[in-house]
């Protein structure tokens, strides 16, 4: 079994640009969105894979990955996936022995700018940079999932 621990936080400004090391193109999208399991299929430039996650606790969740052709990732992209696909670039911004992951969103969910890090521990201890703005770990509304079925740009202010 694998586990992830993550923590997810809003970003502000643009300052973490001047820090980002390279950039990927992520399409994303959903088999299944039902918070106990979801199922991702991922397509990241031309490398694809399919991810199953358990229900997050405590920016904690069990997470099984696998590598799959692109183009079976394009098919069920488009063919099976709940719409709108999740678009979005990530950036990498080198943290010590740590990486932040900054991810970018176009598409529905323009607008929104979110850091992610994984971390080797829950109690690991963590120095935020100054762009970092609130923490929406354990905010559902954040999760890629609830944003494939719920796009940025359709919330309410």
């Amino acid at each position: 079994m694998g586990i992830e621990i993550e923590r997810k936080f809003l970003v502000v400004g643009e300052n973490w640009r001047l820090l980002a090391t390279d950039v990927s193109h992520f399409a994303q999208g959903y088999l299944s969105t039902v918070p106990e399991r979801t199922v991702r299929v991922r397509l990241v430039d031309n490398e694809a894979w399919i991810t199953i996650k358990g229900k997050a606790s405590g920016g904690q969740r069990r997470e099984y990955e696998y590598a799959i052709p692109a183009a079976d990732a394009r098919e069920l992209l488009g063919e099976l996936c709940l719409q709108p696909i999740i678009q979005k670039n990530r950036y990498r911004i080198p943290a010590g022995e740590l990486c932040w992951e900054i991810d970018e969103f176009a598409g529905a969910s323009a607008g929104l700018i979110l850091a992610e890090i994984e971390l080797p521990r829950v109690d690991y201890p963590l120095t935020l940079p100054p762009w970092i703005g609130s923490e929406v770990t354990d905010d559902p509304r954040y999760t890629n999932a609830y944003l494939a079925e719920h796009p940025y740009q359709e919330w309410s202010s």
